[in-house]
This record gives structure tokens, C-alpha cells and sequence, in this order.
């Protein structure tokens, strides 16, 4: 009976050690952080939807522009590897990262439900929503200063689809229609048109289109905020907090030294140059 406990305990004694022999191995080639996968393929693809002047792109060419595209430049150039844009939309840009098709989203506002999705970097700046319409149009207040003031059943609001200011719009309003559209493009050429009344986008895109529109476009900044929130990149799910990290630091010293600002300000020019 004797030998037969012992013959046990050295079998269980051999199996523990051969569990912590494999996990030690599998810790061993796991601890390479998800950047340094990044730098074995040699390339960071950045999934980029399309806002000015935080991400553009050129229809002719396919080139990439915008402040959140040159900060993706240049985290490749920190991993010293080639930068992918992969093209998207703002009703797949959480779903395309949950599903490993590139590596960060680009220009992702910072909110709780996409939280629980995947993880966020620092804010490279922030953003709050605005709205803009034609001075003259009858259906607008001229002392409107809240979203209830323009939450008439005869007032159309165009957004992009599957935007932060698609899901705050929708939270907010209760009488207005909501036309949602695919792209920037389409959502600014409704209120043109006057198809929509107000164009609802972030406070410095829509600060675009009033400087494009001068002689008839106004926006308004409702108060209270309709939403208040960081952009920053989103960043996969299971990415350590020592792999964020590094994002985060490679944010706040562009941040601090007022280069995302210079950013920012070269791609308003750069849209208010070509009219996008």
C-alpha cells in the first residue's frame, strides 16, 4: 500500500512538472507583446473610414490624408514598419478590428459601448458634436441653443451611419427624421440640396463646411453638449495594458509638444485648399 501512495505522489509529482514545464513554454512564446507580431509581419494596418479632416482620400489616387492618418505614418515609422490603410466604414470600423482585420481604427471617439468591443488608446484630441444648417432656413430658430429647439417634426437631420454622432443624435432627438448616409460627402451634400435641414458632425468638421459655405452656413454647438467625448485609436480587445502603453506614450509626447495640433492644422488646410 505504501509503494503504491508513493508510486502516486511521484506520478503526480512528474505531472505537475511536466504542466509547468509546458505552460513556462507557452509563456515563453506568448511573451512577445502584439506590437512586436506587428513588427515580424512588417506592416501596421490601420483601418480608416473616411471623416476630414481627421481621415480623407484621395478618389483618384487612393492616397490617404488627415491628421489620424499621419499619426498612423508615424507609429509605423516608431515600430519601423510600412503603414496599410485598409478602407472602411463607420458601421464596420469596431467589427473590423474585433475581427483582426487591422490593427488599430483610426479617429475612434472614446465611448462605453465600444468599450466593452475593444480597447482604446489616449485621446489625441477631443470632440464634440455641432450643428449645421442655413442661417435663412425658416424651420431653424434663430435663438435655437439646444437640440430641443431644432426636435421638430418637420426638421430632417442627415449624419453619417454608424458615427458617434449617429448614436448620439438618435439618444437625443425624439420628433425630427433622421436621414442617415453612408459617407461625409452624402450627409453635407443633403443639407446643400436641402434635402436635410442640419448636418450633425464633430464641431471641427462641420467648422469646415460652414468656412467652405460662408455666406449661408452657420452651426451651432448645442448646449447642453450633445456629446463631449476623446478621439483617439482603437486598439484590439486583448492588447496587454504594456502593449496600449505603448500607444499612449507614443501619443502624449505628440500631444504635449503641440505636434497633433500642427497636425490637425495642416489637414484643415489641406481641405479647406481642396474643398473636400
Amino acid at each position: 500500500m505504501l509503494r503504491n501512495v508513493m508510486t502516486s505522489a511521484l506520478r503526480a509529482t512528474a505531472a505537475l512538472a511536466l504542466t509547468v514545464g509546458l505552460s513556462t513554454t507557452a509563456m515563453a512564446e506568448t511573451a512577445d507583446g502584439y506590437w512586436q507580431g506587428v513588427q515580424k509581419s512588417g506592416t501596421l494596418r490601420c483601418g480608416a473610414a473616411v471623416a476630414p479632416p481627421y481621415v480623407m482620400r484621395d478618389p483618384a489616387s487612393g492616397e490617404y490624408s488627415g491628421f489620424f492618418a499621419d499619426l498612423c505614418r508615424e507609429f509605423a515609422e516608431v515600430l519601423q514598419v510600412k503603414p496599410e490603410f485598409v478602407d472602411t466604414t463607420w458601421d464596420n470600423i469596431v467589427a473590423g478590428l474585433q475581427a483582426g482585420k487591422w490593427d488599430v481604427s483610426l479617429a475612434l471617439n472614446r465611448t462605453p459601448a465600444r468599450a466593452m468591443a475593444v480597447q482604446f488608446s489616449v485621446p489625441a484630441m477631443e470632440y464634440q458634436i455641432s450643428l449645421a444648417y442655413n442661417k435663412d432656413n425658416p424651420k431653424i430658430p434663430a435663438s435655437a441653443a439646444s437640440v430641443a429647439d431644432i426636435d421638430k417634426a418637420d426638421v430632417t437631420l442627415a449624419v453619417m451611419s454608424g458615427t458617434a454622432q449617429d448614436k448620439a443624435i438618435s439618444a437625443a432627438v425624439k420628433t425630427a427624421t433622421i436621414l442617415r448616409l453612408p459617407t461625409n460627402d452624402e450627409t453635407r451634400l443633403a443639407v446643400v440640396s436641402r434635402r436635410a435641414d442640419i448636418l450633425v458632425d464633430a464641431s471641427d468638421t462641420n467648422q469646415l463646411f460652414t468656412q467652405s459655405n460662408p455666406d449661408w452656413a452657420v452651426a451651432l454647438n448645442p448646449a447642453p453638449a450633445l456629446a463631449k467625448q476623446g478621439v483617439a485609436f482603437g486598439l484590439p480587445h486583448q492588447l496587454s495594458a504594456s502593449d496600449v502603453e505603448v500607444v499612449n506614450i507614443f501619443l502624449e509626447e505628440r500631444v504635449a509638444t503641440g505636434h497633433v495640433d500642427a497636425l490637425i492644422k495642416k489637414a484643415v488646410d489641406d481641405v479647406l485648399k481642396t474643398g473636400n
